[in-house]
């Protein structure tokens, strides 16, 4: 009965994230992913740079550059991304900043797509802790966002080329926010991403090594698998199924894909923590399990939660809660 009660609850929820979301043109868009690349007229030919790009340790690699242009007035951070986007808004990060009063410790927080609002609680939870918390806009949300735009459409949709490259720049714009915080004297770093926040933070973890820790929600490793298949998401497979295969689909956006880093997340130095929705329509169970199960066949040995919520009843309690706790211990453990 509870649980009947629960997915009602997340369907609900789901339909008011749907009201301002419609189908847009399915658009390859290869020179945003791989610059350079001009005159690709063909899924194939993107698959060739797909695959090249997964094989490429550098290609989430952010540019060197003067790290004295970030700016920090009270709690707020702001620098510039290192890619340059045709929206003016989206080229300057900001970050909120709340101060645990020690530089020992030092979470960035990823939110999931769509935010409208940091997370204050966790955020305040944290800091009280002994952990200084950072909540670093992702490109085209917060005070990026794109002006007239109801939702991030430009974060993720059919144009093949556009969610590459934004995925590419929230990572490196994490890391260009972590090497700041390395040079403030913040010596243990840790991500924790949210549901495609997840996606940017597992990313950042694979490529990084001053991060040792990172918290993963809601996640899976297929980004294609999680928008063929998921509640939120329905628009981009409406613009997408008439014209390219999910097999098709997956190798575009194979950069993206964690499964793809599964070794360089099992590296020895990082510690993994996921908390699993079991009624997730979003984020589906079995994509999830997939990715977990590549995991342990790398070598790594996540500590996983699952709670019996669906994506978006996660955030409420007893569910959260759990979460928090979960979360709690697995960044105090020593």
């Amino acid at each position: 009965m509870y649980h009947s009660w629960l997915d009602r609850w997340d369907e609900r929820r789901a339909r008011r994230g749907e009201e301002s979301k419609t189908a847009t043109d399915f658009v390859l868009d290869a020179d945003r992913a791989f610059p350079g690349a001009e005159n690709i007229g063909s899924i194939d030919e993107f698959c060739v740079l797909a695959d090249q790009a997964v094989a490429d340790p550098s290609f989430f690699d952010e540019p060197g550059g003067d790290d004295q242009r970030f700016q920090r007035q009270d709690e707020w951070l702001k620098f510039p991304s290192g890619m340059s986007t045709d929206v003016e808004e989206n080229n300057v990060v900001w970050a909120k900043i709340t101060e645990s009063g020690s530089f020992n410790r030092v979470m960035v927080i990823f939110h999931h797509w769509n935010a409208s609002t940091r997370s204050h609680q966790i955020a305040k939870f944290f800091s009280r802790r002994g952990i200084t918390v950072v909540e670093i806009a992702m490109p085209y949300h917060f005070e990026r966002s794109r002006p007239g735009a109801v939702h991030a459409d430009y974060m993720l949709s059919a144009n093949l080329g556009r969610t590459i490259q934004s995925v590419r720049q929230a990572v490196w714009d994490g890391r260009k926010l972590i090497r700041w915080l390395k040079s403030e004297g913040y010596r243990e770093i840790s991500v924790l991403g949210m549901s495609l926040g997840s996606w940017v933070a597992g990313l950042i973890a694979a490529h990084d090594s001053a991060v040792s820790k990172a918290s993963l929600f809601l996640t899976a490793g297929s980004l294609a698998d999680m928008v063929w298949t998921g509640r939120a998401t329905r628009s981009i497979r409406e613009s997408l199924e008439p014209v390219i295969e999910l097999t098709d689909l997956r190798r575009a956006w194979g950069p993206l894909n964690l499964e793809n880093y599964a070794r360089n997340l099992a590296r020895t130095d990082l510690e993994l923590h996921v908390v699993l929705a079991k009624r997730d329509k979003v984020v589906v169970p079995e994509i999830s399990q997939r990715f977990m199960q590549r995991l342990k066949a790398a070598g790594a040995g996540p500590n996983i939660l699952e709670l019996s919520c669906g994506h978006y009843s996660l955030g409420m309690p007893p569910y959260i809660l759990l979460a928090g706790l979960s979360l709690k211990r697995f960044l105090s453990f020593r």
